[in-house]
């Protein structure tokens, strides 16, 4: 059975820094194209980062400059440095993971909640 669990958010002021983990079980991390979401009240989930299997990231516009999707093979862990945050980056962020079995049904996280205060 998959598992992701994700840890690491928090209380933080405007401008301040967390570092998200994601842990995975029941899968190999590196093998699978993992991804970082959020979703604030009252809108829809959207894609924060995500890095492939050859380790190459990419990330949204709102973040490029101020986020870093990593992963660490040994620990089976993905990680989401986030840097200079605003109050518009409060949300419950969700590790996510490509499901080759079905792509239209990715492997999630339960999500750990981001809250940015000015």
């Amino acid at each position: 059975q998959v598992q992701l669990v994700e840890s690491g958010g928090g209380l933080v002021q405007t401008g301040g820094s967390l570092r998200l983990s994601c842990v995975g079980s029941g899968i190999i991390v590196s093998m699978h194209k993992m991804g970082w979401y959020r979703q604030a009240p009252g809108k829809q989930r959207e894609l924060v980062a995500r890095i492939t299997t050859g380790g190459s990231p990419n990330y949204a516009d709102f973040v490029k400059g101020r986020f870093t999707i990593s992963r660490d093979n040994a620990k089976n862990t993905v990680y989401l440095q986030m840097n200079s945050l605003k109050s518009e980056d409060t949300a419950v962020y969700y590790c996510n993971a490509e499901n080759y079995a079905n792509f239209q049904n990715p492997y999630w996280g339960q999500g750990t909640q981001v809250t940015v205060s000015s």
